[in-house]
């Protein structure tokens, strides 16, 4: 008698290399295919409704805490949100030394995620043994002088943003209006003789990432197989000539064809972006208001879209410092506009690395950047203000709305993985069919699916917030056959429903 055939389920947990806690659930049907597979994020921040009730002005503080990877662009985007609340626009030098300081920041945080975070799949490779695939196997591949270049490069950027943002972690130097403190001309010195070094360590980066990924032609095919590419719309700010910048501008979202779908104020997302919620993860899901929420597909009628990286380049004309844009015109000509691959945001990553490099090294030779007027002082009774960031991982946007006494009455807050969180269910569960059976899910493999959300860099303890409204937690429960036995669903408002 043959052997009977039952449902399985593969499950990652946790899934690894990321901020934050999720896991995978993989469902294999009767032949041992993938059915379904889930990207579950199981934790919940409720930092929407830790602002109510709160002074306007803590909350660049208070939302710095969402993350300790990414307190900057929260503190930024925070910060500039208290400019449109108080309708106050930052002295020059305050404008700028907050751009100096994000670009340090990014420079920062994204050797993070190339050395530590998403490299190891290539620089040691997807299939290597679990505990190779670290920074500790990168410096094991390419040497430990390099590795002693990371760890330097890392902490002098870090150094930096804790003199000019009073702590390299949690800053605490944005106002309304502008930021605490001034740099003096001997602070700029240290931020020219940095950024020069970071200009160099980002072109040495680029070189890693061609010697070790495109000069590899299985990794160029993993990058442009089908496993791992989406027809979506994308979004990223762009400057006044459409190119990339990640402090101030307008966003862009084009289509999966690359046609301008639509050119707005940050400050009227809400005509834009929808979000939706799904029973089985705390994440929101955001959609295109315009095409509305059709599930989760893709092409050009979906609402799907994508930020960071990948996104950014799409959306641009260009980049907006020489080098930078140099290493963009190489991209383009390699792999076409706009570009779908999923794991290409790793390159895209290395190149926006290089840009913020520049940028950081234009603002530090700005004498403008040393003038000790560094703000505006408010005079306006607070009321309602959006500020709009690009984060290492994408698009982020904080909402306030004060009562006259600038008490928050409410706050929303969407981040980039939120922003990303359609897209990356698709990436994860494309990749588990593409790669995974009964008789194929070794490390390994399930790692490669792992490589599809990893690409995104995403946060998903900035991701979870409470939504107006219902979003419930779902618990399933399966037989050893993997048949539902019950569920049970506990909505926000404390609801409790069996089935």
């Amino acid at each position: 008698m043959p052997t009977e055939t039952v449902k399985r389920r593969i499950t990652i947990d946790p899934v690894t290399r990321l901020e934050g806690h999720g896991k995978i659930d993989i469902i294999l049907d009767e032949k041992g295919q993938v059915d379904k597979a889930y990207f579950q994020v199981p934790e919940l921040r409720g930092f929407e409704k830790f602002a109510q009730g709160r002074q306007v002005e803590d909350m660049p503080q208070i939302t710095s805490r969402i993350c300790g990877v990414c307190p900057t662009a929260h503190h930024m985007a925070s910060t500039k949100a208290l400019d449109a609340v108080y309708q106050v626009t930052p002295a020059p030098a305050g404008r700028k030394i907050r751009e100096l300081v994000y670009s340090t920041f990014m420079a920062e945080d994204h050797t993070l995620h190339f050395y530590f975070l998403g490299g190891p799949d290539f620089v040691v490779g997807p299939g290597a043994p679990k505990a190779e695939r670290n920074v500790l196997g990168v410096i094991g591949k390419v040497g430990v002088e390099t590795g002693k270049a990371v760890i330097s490069m890392r902490r002098k950027l870090r150094e930096l943003v804790a003199l000019a943002a009073g702590k390299p972690v949690h800053p605490v130097f944005g106002l309304p209006g502008g930021v605490a403190r001034r740099l003096t001309e001997e602070d700029r010195g240290k931020f020219r003789a940095v950024a020069a070094e970071a200009v160099d360590f980002a072109g040495f980066t680029l070189d890693i990432f061609h010697k070790v990924v495109l000069e590899n032609s299985d990794y160029v095919d993993l990058i442009k197989s089908d496993i791992f590419t989406h027809r979506t719309h994308y979004m990223g700010m762009v400057d006044e000539k459409n190119r990339v910048n990640f402090y101030d501008g307008m966003l862009r979202v084009v289509t999966p064809d690359g046609a301008e779908r639509a050119k707005f104020d940050p400050a009227k997302y809400l005509d834009y972006v929808g979000e939706h919620v799904e029973p089985w993860s705390y994440m929101k899901f955001c959609y295109l208001k315009q095409q509305g929420w059709k599930g989760f597909t893709e092409g050009a009628d979906s609402g799907i879209y994508s930020v960071a990286p990948l996104a950014r380049l799409n959306v641009a004309d260009g980049m907006a410092t020489p080098l930078a844009q140099a290493a963009y015109e190489e991209y383009v000509k390699v792999l076409g506009k706009p570009v779908h691959h999923t794991l290409a945001n790793h390159w895209a990553r290395v190149i926006e690395l290089l840009y913020a490099a520049e940028r950081m090294k234009e603002l530090a030779e700005d004498p403008e950047v040393a003038d000790p007027n560094v703000r505006t002082i408010p005079t306006a009774t607070p009321a309602e203000g959006v500020g709009v960031v690009e984060a290492p991982r994408g698009t982020l946007f904080h909402h306030y709305k004060t009562d006259d006494r600038g008490i928050v009455e409410k706050a929303n807050l969407i981040v980039a993985t939120q922003n990303n969180a359609a897209r990356i269910s698709m990436s994860v569960e494309k990749a588990a069919k593409g790669l995974v059976s009964a008789a194929r899910c070794d490390d390994g493999v399930l790692n490669m699916v792992e490589m599809a959300f990893r690409a995104y860099d995403p946060c998903l303890g900035c991701a979870t917030h409470s939504l107006p409204g219902s979003m419930p937690l779902l618990v399933t429960v399966r037989d050893r056959r993997g048949e539902t036995v019950s569920t049970l669903r506990r909505d926000s408002d404390g609801a409790v429903s069996r089935g």
